[in-house]
């Protein structure tokens, strides 16, 4: 096949994607919307920056390692409410840089991995063509319930590319119905997969014992839609039982934020904040905690949760209706009020505190992950899924 992606190419969950197809041996063109070096070949690569990435440094990335995270969560709310609300007001100059592109490229299929901005994007530029490719729009885990409803113009353009998708792909259940409500046709054809394409159990895989140590390791950073207050909170009422209690917090390292709440609530024994991590490093931390936290008030179905399933480390997560689709309370992981630390601390302290439970749920998790979020599974229903788009 002949593939245009538009993405953010930093991204470790598009370039896991887009990685796939290049290895496969279709002819694939990024137009990314962030500059950056890649670690795997293009036909072609375009930089079309929208709602200011252009005044994103160019990043390289070695080894796929996640983008660092903002100097601050201050600065990261600030800069996410500007891109809300100005950020598709950016969007002509580099639809029109996009719509050249396809015209030179000629691609079978578009794939837009996101709705803000390069659904967006995608959608603008497709306007201006008399004969059209297929377009099919990837949603991530906020883009209905955070950035959609956010402000008028997101609003507007939201709803003009799911009008213009011809289909969809979704990692959860909800936003298919969430798709429709913002004005997808229900009877265009829609794949549900994890965002990233899912699991790979070379990386992620359980411990063999299960890890004795009582850590828990917060993987999803600073981001607009996490809690890490409450997190940070929970600490000292968890250490008050579990005293020995460790928390690993990786792509915190440096963060202002996150030293400041650990200072203030007298906890730096037993926080450790860490740089970025390769999938790798991650699958060996995950493998070494007992409890894994996602107190997340926005989410679809985060890689991060799958792979932590997939490593035997038991999720205790925001109760959200789509990581209802993955974890039933109380079998395979902790659902609780991700703004309450209180109720944090107390599910986290069931998990260090029921072995029982850890390995019931780490067997339970290990089928559910093969069954449905193994890689391999679904990257080629992605594959069939292109073709089935790319025929209409």
């Amino acid at each position: 096949m002949k593939i245009l992606f538009v993405a953010d190419a930093r991204s470790p969950i598009a370039r896991g994607w887009i990685r796939h197809f290049t290895q496969r041996g279709d002819e694939v063109f990024l137009a990314s919307t962030f500059d950056c070096d890649l670690d795997f070949p293009v036909a072609r690569f375009l930089f079309t920056p929208a709602a200011f990435s252009q005044l994103k440094a160019r990043t390289s990335l070695p080894g796929g390692a996640p983008a660092p995270m903002p100097a601050s969560a201050r600065t990261l709310a600030l800069r996410a409410r500007l891109r809300q609300w100005m950020g598709p007001l950016t969007l002509s100059s580099s639809a029109r840089k996009l719509r050249a592109f396809i015209r030179e490229a000629k691609p079978d299929l578009i794939h837009a991995m996101r709705i803000p901005y390069e659904g967006m994007l995608a959608a603008a530029a497709l306007e201006g063509l008399a004969v059209r490719p297929p377009f099919m729009v990837s949603v991530w885990g906020n883009d209905f319930t955070l950035h959609a409803p956010s402000a008028p113009l997101m609003r507007y353009f939201t709803r003009r590319a799911m009008k213009a998708a011809d289909a969809l792909h979704t990692d959860c259940k909800r936003d298919v119905r969430l798709a429709q409500e913002w004005g997808f046709d229900p009877d265009k054809p829609v794949l549900i997969a994890p965002g990233g394409g899912g699991v790979k159990p070379e990386i992620f895989y359980p411990p063999t014992p299960l890890p004795q140590e009582p850590v828990v390791i917060q993987p999803r950073g600073f981001r607009a839609y996490v809690n890490n207050e409450a997190f940070f909170k929970s600490i000292p009422l968890i250490l008050e039982k579990r005293g020995d209690a460790r928390f690993v917090c990786p792509a915190m390292q440096g963060e202002p934020q996150a030293m400041a709440w650990i200072r203030e609530l007298g906890v730096e024994h037993a926080v450790q904040l860490n740089p970025p991590l390769s999938h790798e490093r991650m699958g060996e931390a995950f493998r070494a905690a007992q409890a894994a936290v996602s107190p997340t008030v926005h989410d679809g179905t985060p890689n991060s949760l799958l792979e932590s399933m997939a490593c035997g480390c038991f999720p205790v997560a925001g109760d959200l209706e789509s990581i209802r689709e993955w974890i039933e309370h109380g079998k395979n992981g902790l659902l609780v009020d991700p703004n309450s630390p209180r109720a944090i601390a107390e599910a986290v302290l069931t998990v260090l505190e029921r072995e029982d439970l850890r390995r019931e749920a780490a067997a339970y998790n290990a089928g559910l992950i093969a069954a449905r979020g193994g890689y391999e599974r679904n990257m080629n229903l992605a594959v069939e899924f292109y073709k089935k788009a790319q025929a209409l």
